[in-house]
């Protein structure tokens, strides 16, 4: 499925994934939602890692209002579990995706920025979650990831209040790992992208795939798969030539940033 909602360019070993509906704040739809699943589903051969964005002044205002639709309860179950769908292709597809955040990032919009891996807001960046206020309940993994980037608690108020975060204060609570001037979150964030697609591809699965499990499991379970995942990383041809490469001198050393 494409969509003229989607851009797609590829720069390099980047996929470039910019929601283009400038003239709604980017706000999303049901086919703007199932445009980005087939498009982290279909990342060609080669594409390293990729930088999530959005066109005009907002990275994402959330869910369309103007074309909810009543839904009965089973109905607004399955339409859920397609939004969970189309997100878990965002956090779980094949590579790291480093989001570009401006503007509003509200509802929707900060559903699927916490689906992201790596985000990087700039100062005119605001978060709010207005679902309280409108008689419903996030519906689009919100209640499983954004309580891992900032607490439940503030999530809580967040609903319960209106409380809107800005950029500052959203970087302090957890919603983004960089803060940069205003109109340079994109180039931020390419840059990042175009770092993180020069790692071991096993090593870029791991974070991915298997950090976050991790996190979640007992200590003990958490113990065993790191040792399996870190065994099965350190076997694979690249990662032995990396460490040859240091023990020879011939990749730069950690320095003090």
């Amino acid at each position: 499925m494409t969509s003229p909602d989607l851009q797609i360019e590829h720069r390099g070993a980047v996929a470039v994934v910019r929601l283009n509906r400038g003239a709604k704040r980017n706000a999303l739809n049901d086919g703007l939602i199932l445009a980005i699943r087939n498009a982290f589903e279909s990342l060609p051969e080669g594409i390293r890692a990729a930088v999530l964005d959005g066109t005009g002044d907002h990275f994402c205002a959330g869910l369309d209002l103007s074309e909810l639709k009543e839904r009965d309860a089973g109905a607004g179950m399955h339409h859920s579990r397609m939004w969970h769908a189309a997100l878990e292709q965002v956090q779980f597809g094949p590579v790291p995706v480093v989001a570009a955040l401006h503007g509003a990032v509200v509802g929707g919009g900060l559903e699927l920025a916490a689906a992201c891996h790596v985000r990087v807001a700039d100062d005119t960046t605001f978060y709010a979650l207005p679902e309280g206020s409108r008689g419903i309940f996030v519906g689009g993994g919100g209640s499983v990831r954004i309580p891992r980037l900032i607490g439940a608690a503030r999530m809580a108020d967040m609903m319960f209040t209106g409380r809107v975060y800005n950029a500052q204060d959203g970087e302090r609570a957890g919603f983004a790992q960089y803060l940069v001037p205003q109109g340079q979150a994109f180039t931020k964030a390419l840059e990042l992208a175009e770092r993180i697609a020069q790692n071991a591809p096993l090593t870029n699965y791991a974070l991915m795939h298997a950090l976050p499990r991790i996190a979640e499991q007992p200590a003990d379970q958490g113990y065993l798969t790191e040792a399996l995942m870190s065994a099965i990383a350190q076997s694979a041809p690249e990662a032995k030539e990396r460490v040859r490469a240091f023990l020879e001198g011939r990749a730069s050393k950690v320095s003090k940033g």
